[in-house]
Order: C-alpha cells, then structure tokens, then sequence
C-alpha cells in the first residue's frame, strides 16, 4: 500500500509520498482553504503513485474529522469531505500526534510541540492519544501563551526557555512518561533541552503518517534501562517542582 503523507502548518503545507526521497511544500496562511490545499496537493503529487492519504490537521481531530477551523488558515475545513475531495482512503489527525507518533520509540511517550501554539500527544503501547494541553491555566493565561510563539515575542528567548522547562517538568510530573520528545518549529531555539528530555523534529511528521496505515503493533515492556530513565525523568522533575514551592 502506497502512502502519501500531508503535514498542514501555518506557514507551509507539506508533502511526502513512501518512496520518495525528499519532500514537496507551498505556501499556507490565511487564504489556504481546503479546496485550494486538494488542488495543491494533487498537482504537487501527480507523479507519485499513492493508495492512502495521511493528514496531519492543526487542530482538534475526532473520529476521522476536524472539529474546529484552525485559526490561521481559510475557513471550510470542519465539513469537508477529504476522501471524496483525494478519492481514496484518508486518515485525519492532529498534526501534533502525527509528529509524535513519528517520534516514538516504546512505553508511554509524552510529545510537546513548541510552535505558533503549544502542541500535545501521547503515546502508549504504539497508540497515539492526542491532547489539548495549550489551553489549561498557567500563571496569568495559559501554557501556549508563555512557551507558544507569542511567549517567544512578549518575553524573550531566557524567559522563553525557562517557561519551556518549567512547563515540561509540570506535565511531566503529572503524566508520568518513559521519554519525553519536544520537537516543532521552535525547538532549534532552546539553548539546551530541559533534563531527560530529547529533541523531535518536524520531518518526523512524515513516518508518523506511514505509521497511521501499518498494522497494530504489539510493543514490548521497554528494556530495563528506559526503565530506570523513566524514574529519572519523573523523580527529577517532581524534585524540582517541590523546590520551588
């Protein structure tokens, strides 16, 4: 089964069929609507040979559908038909559980996304979960608003940073993962990754949707070494949040 992969960002959409060596890309932004990003994609993609598509979404997805018109792209998306639109078979998913999925390695993985917001997966067994962490209350606002782009802008790079630690420790110590991935567009921007945590990339994004058609996998307890690293991870964060209390 042949696999086209569709990454849908703020700034580019992009494009990668299983095979292929390097990926393809045009322009989002406000004016990109649903229709507009088919014909893009069709055009873009006509000379791979693809059976199923995979589309990371930025925003909430439920069973197969968008459930909210992201914010910065044209509007239309929540009702459109996708398969009927590609014909052929369409998994849907937010954007942010298909780089995470892409990312994973074993156990229960916690994905943070530094981008224009605050992306949020996990995945357990194999099977991502996403989430929508970006809106719960931290501080004055919300998580988004101090590790998002708009935290970047309003307090600089060393605040920026120490917001991005301090939030992952939170989550961390509450979620309770065996590995921790921060990956999205902003991560080149930390100085170094916060404690136990290893760094995602964007790109990863294209084998999380080959990922999204592969049989169910049966994954192992992870080796007594990732073990032992998932105490670390929890215990060194947990330590750290009772300090600053």
């Amino acid at each position: 089964m042949n696999v086209l992969v569709i990454d849908i960002g703020g700034t580019h959409v992009k494009v990668l069929a299983a095979g292929a060596k390097e990926h393809r890309q045009f322009d989002s932004g406000k004016n990109l609507t649903p229709n507009r990003m088919v014909a893009r994609v069709r055009e873009l993609a006509k000379d791979w040979k693809y059976d199923v598509i995979s589309i990371g979404y930025p925003g909430p997805v439920v069973r197969n559908h968008p459930v909210l018109e992201p914010w910065n792209l044209g509007k239309g998306w929540v009702d459109f038909n996708f398969e009927k639109a590609f014909q052929c078979p369409v998994k849907l998913i937010n954007d942010a559980a298909m780089q995470a999925l892409g990312s994973y390695r074993h156990g229960k993985m916690l994905f943070l996304g530094l981008g224009t917001g605050l992306g949020s997966a996990l995945v357990v067994e194999g099977q991502v979960v996403p989430m929508e962490l970006a809106h719960l209350p931290y501080r004055k606002s919300t998580f988004e608003d101090y590790v998002g782009l708009r935290g970047l802008e309003k307090y600089g790079k060393k605040k920026w940073r120490n917001f991005v630690e301090d939030v992952t420790a939170r989550l961390t110590a509450a979620l309770e993962p065996d590995d921790v991935v921060l990956g999205g567009g902003n991560v080149h921007r930390l100085k170094k990754m916060p404690p136990l945590c290893r760094a995602g990339d964007n790109d990863n994004a294209f084998p999380g949707g080959f990922r999204l058609w592969e049989p169910r996998q049966e994954f192992r307890r992870p080796p007594a070494p990732a073990i032992r690293r998932a105490g670390e991870i929890i215990s060194h964060h947990k330590r750290k949040l009772t300090k600053r209390k």
